[in-house]
């Protein structure tokens, strides 16, 4: 049967402001989480935006606001004139733009057709849109439905209650690919204390996280068009004691895109290694395109940094100069990124065999308790966070450079920083198995103790910043 809500919202829509205001604890919490992923010039559009506070509250300066609603769209004009709002229904959008980011909020539960209303948001998306879909975890029905029995909160006709896998789903039938998903509030009013207990701390914990009343989806579309050769590419290889490795890199890199240049960044070598980059750069002069950078501060993430600052291709990865990982299989990354797969691409070792000893003991359990870490941290599967092979857009790095601070400055790789920051992008994070090879020259240049220790502190930090916040 289908159900119209429209006259109900219209009749609501006097009400909305003043019940709003009285559960913003609630609301406020919604707000709050979708603003952490938001930059200054996303542009956004809220499809059943009501009266306006979301949309207006958010930090993005280009918003667009649409309802079903006459009268939540008239309400949402008289609280924030400055916000362009639409009367349109949700299962036909008439709008000559695209959008960086579409929020629904609470709404799934009112339209006749979900999957038609999903679908509809590819006319309103680019390649790198992200779609945030929040709704009720259905575990809550009886108790919200108590609450309007009591009169606590508003009577509200017949919905759909759908679990978070149900809404997924709904979003991969409608082509798009759901990246992470996160829940939020045990306790959705204020009780002092209790409040903070409830929702900062319990709600982030295993089993607790199941009773959370929000459910959140984040999607982005289905590559449509394969890119091809579109893009170029910047290569970025610390090296520190490579100076066996540098030719037969060189010689391995394949070409990718409309362009490929190798950067090469050397840090206080002890060996060779400077003068064999400069000695092949000339060698290899009229075939590749190479720049050579040498910096006196230690460490690989310093050298990733200076790297990227004189990167000119379209697309930025990071290749370690050790052949861990085989340099053809960075076509493979760019092939993802050029088809807007994902937006970030992470090399992952520990799906295939490890070869030899190319991964002692102690670092493959240290690399398995950072991957659990960031699966909780970050609401999505990760394998292996420690892999220096990583491809991602460089205007999405210089956007990632903003937030640097965010987590501190004391990643000695580098990995770390730019996963934390890819996740406050709201970039779709995917991991490319490759496969592990022991090395043929040199030694490991991580400590496994003291370089654990920071990245262990690193990870407190972050935990501060994005679940206990």
């Amino acid at each position: 049967m289908i159900i119209d809500h429209k006259k109900y919202f219209d009749l609501l829509a006097s009400q909305r402001i003043n019940q709003r205001r009285a559960k913003k604890y609630y609301w406020n919490d919604i707000t709050k989480y979708c603003n952490y992923f938001i930059q200054d010039d996303t542009s956004v559009l809220e499809i059943g935006c009501g009266t306006g506070e979301l949309l207006y509250e958010i930090k993005a300066t280009k918003k667009t606001g649409i309802d079903f609603s006459v009268g939540m769209i008239s309400e949402a004009k008289k609280q924030f004139p400055q916000l362009e709002l639409r009367v349109m229904n949700a299962e036909n959008i008439q709008l000559d733009k695209k959008f960086d980011l579409i929020i629904l909020s609470n709404l799934v539960g009112y339209v006749n057709d979900i999957q038609a209303v999903f679908s509809q948001l590819h006319s309103v998306c680019h390649p790198q849109t992200k779609i945030i879909v929040t709704y009720y975890n259905f575990l809550w029905e009886p108790i919200l439905k108590f609450g309007e029995w009591i009169g606590y909160k508003a009577k509200t006709p017949n919905q759909s209650w759908l679990s978070l896998n149900e809404i997924n789903n709904l979003l991969f039938l409608s082509g798009f690919h759901v990246y992470r998903n996160s829940r939020r509030m045990i306790l959705p009013v204020y009780i002092p204390l209790l409040s903070e207990l409830c929702n900062n701390i319990l709600s982030k914990l295993p089993l607790f996280r199941k009773l959370c009343i929000n459910n959140y989806s984040f999607a982005t579309p289905y590559a449509a068009v394969n890119n091809g050769n579109k893009y170029s590419v910047s290569v970025i290889v610390p090296a520190r004691n490579e100076s066996g490795n540098i030719e037969n890199l060189i010689q391995r890199i394949p070409a990718l895109g409309s362009a490929t240049e190798i950067i090469f960044v050397e840090s206080n070598s002890t060996d060779d290694t400077w003068d064999v980059i400069q000695n092949t750069k000339e060698k290899y002069n009229a075939t590749h395109d190479i720049k050579t950078i040498q910096i006196s501060d230690k460490g690989k993430n310093p050298a990733v940094k200076k790297g990227f600052d004189a990167a000119s291709g379209d697309i930025v990865m990071i290749l370690d100069a050790d052949l861990t990982v085989a340099p053809e299989d960075l076509s493979k990354f760019y092939d993802i990124l050029a088809s807007h797969r994902a937006d970030f691409v992470n090399g992952c070792r520990l799906v295939y065999p490890v070869e030899g000893e190319a991964m002692r003991f102690l670092n493959l359990l240290g690399n398995k308790f950072f991957s659990s870490v960031f699966t909780w941290l970050l609401d999505q599967s990760f394998k292996d966070t420690l892999c220096g092979t990583k491809a991602l857009f460089l205007k999405d790095y210089k956007k990632l450079l903003k937030n640097s601070s965010c987590f501190g400055d004391s990643d000695p790789f580098g990995d770390f920083d730019l996963l934390f920051g890819a996740h406050k992008l709201n970039l779709c994070i995917v991991e490319l198995p490759v496969r592990y090879h022991e090395r043929t020259y040199g030694r490991t240049n991580i400590s496994r103790f003291r370089h654990g220790l920071i990245l262990l502190k690193m990870c407190f930090l972050a935990a501060r910043k994005i679940k206990f916040t």
